[in-house]
């Protein structure tokens, strides 16, 4: 039997990527804790812990009708970003895969009423959301497999609660023991251009609006006091103060964690810091001692069996 032996809520933000000196000057003279962090983080847990894979969240791949897990057996290449090539140019990354791992994931999608796809096409893009973290966490661990699974911008939040219970049903059916990253920001409204490089720096007061920094703070806290519940209860209020991708990223990793039944307490790594208004934060989530609760069972969806015909379903005729 396999199982989740630790979960993260972690930081990608570009500033990672930059050179201590340049880092330095856009923060006053001060280096960012968000780098400092991930190098306790490794130090802590990635360098120590028993796992096999990670599987990685990746709030900046965003797919449309279905959500994709990758499944090659490497993934290595030269990465230039798309959005900010000139923070974060021709950098290599190289790192095995999870093929049998991927499979599973997906072949749980039918009983969980979604849609998931396995892909190994090898020509398939590769985001920073994934790179940043594994250049910090991954870089120097060889036999340490990497698994991505991006964003469905076309989901809602159960739809990222279906994917994570496939995601947490397939590592218990499995013989691995699995890390899972959500790789991404708290509240996600950056300053317009013109204003933009007034706020660089990592103080609290260049987050977006007093109302967003009160937010993430706040659900910091309920992080620390594993108050996950209290959390997703509270989703519609944070939506307003735009999480990024919608917060799908935690959204899929607490499904696999048993979403409000999951009451595993955070330790941050690094303090929480604004980045051109967006809250970022390193949060790690420790296996309870009893190990995380099962994910939930997704109830028949008539209306994912009518449109897939999936086998054995009751389906009512279209009226």
């Amino acid at each position: 039997m396999g199982e989740v032996v630790g979960a993260g809520l972690l930081a990608h933000v570009p500033t990672i990527m930059l050179s201590e000196e340049i880092r330095r000057e856009l923060n006053n003279g001060e280096d960012s804790t968000l780098v400092s962090g991930l190098h306790e983080l490794r130090a802590d847990v990635f360098d120590t812990l028993d796992y096999d894979t990670v599987v990685l969240l990746d709030s900046h791949w965003a797919t449309t009708v279905e959500f994709v897990v990758t499944a090659q057996d490497r993934r290595s290449g030269l990465f230039t970003s798309e959005e900010l090539p000139r923070g974060m140019q021709r950098r290599p990354y190289d790192f095995p895969g999870d093929p049998e791992l991927a499979h599973a994931i997906a072949s749980k999608a039918e009983e969980n009423s979604t849609w998931i796809t396995a892909i190994d096409d090898h020509e398939l893009p590769i985001f920073y959301a994934t790179t940043n973290l594994w250049e910090y966490l991954g870089q120097g661990l060889p036999d340490k497999r990497w698994v991505s699974i991006g964003v469905c911008q076309t989901a809602d939040a159960e739809d990222c609660f279906r994917l994570g219970r496939a995601l947490g049903q397939a590592i218990a059916e499995s013989d691995r023991k699995v890390l899972v990253i959500a790789s991404g920001a708290l509240s996600h409204t950056f300053w317009p251009l013109r204003k933009l490089r007034d706020h660089e720096a990592a103080g609290h007061e260049h987050i977006y609006s007093p109302e967003a920094l009160a937010a993430d703070l706040e659900r910091i806290e309920w992080f620390k006091a594993g108050d996950h519940r209290r959390v997703l209860d509270t989703m519609p209020e944070f939506y307003a103060h735009k999480p990024e991708a919608k917060f799908m990223h935690y959204l899929m990793m607490i499904g696999a964690l048993g979403e409000e039944l999951c009451t595993a307490p955070a330790r941050q790594f690094g303090a929480y810091e604004n980045s051109v208004g967006t809250g970022q934060v390193h949060l790690w989530f420790d296996r309870p001692a009893d190990g995380f609760p099962a994910p939930k069972t997704t109830p028949l969806d008539l209306e994912f069996a009518r449109q897939t015909g999936a086998a054995g379903a009751d389906i009512p005729a279209a009226g």
